[in-house]
């Protein structure tokens, strides 16, 4: 008999705003995730792709390898970066890092 008051206490406990009660933590914790980590990253990729997008001759490009130089063509995919005088790259352009006006400094100096 002790055990069917039991499991009439177990199952009564389970529903109703008791369970509700236990998700509420867990969205606390996706809403601060939300607006400190996810938000402001995507935001960050947005303007970096419309960074790269918007690269033009004589910009100054950082690639994701490190390599800094001056870009001398721009195509759809690929953009040709000059490290030296009279030595051209051809790089993916989603793979610059970053894109720095003419005169200005590479983001690392």
């Amino acid at each position: 008999m002790s055990m069917q008051l039991l499991l009439s206490q177990a199952a009564g406990a389970s529903g109703g705003a008791g369970g509700f009660l236990m998700l509420v933590p867990y969205l606390l914790i996706f809403v601060v995730f939300w607006f400190f980590l996810i938000r402001p990253q995507s935001v960050r990729m947005k303007e970096h792709r419309a960074k790269v997008a918007a690269v033009k001759v004589r910009d100054q490009v950082v690639t994701g390898g490190g390599i800094v130089g001056k870009v001398t063509r721009v195509d759809d995919d690929f953009v040709d970066v000059e490290i030296a005088q009279g030595v051209k790259i051809k790089v993916v352009k989603s793979t610059l890092a970053d894109v720095v006006q003419p005169g200005g400094t590479p983001a690392n100096d």
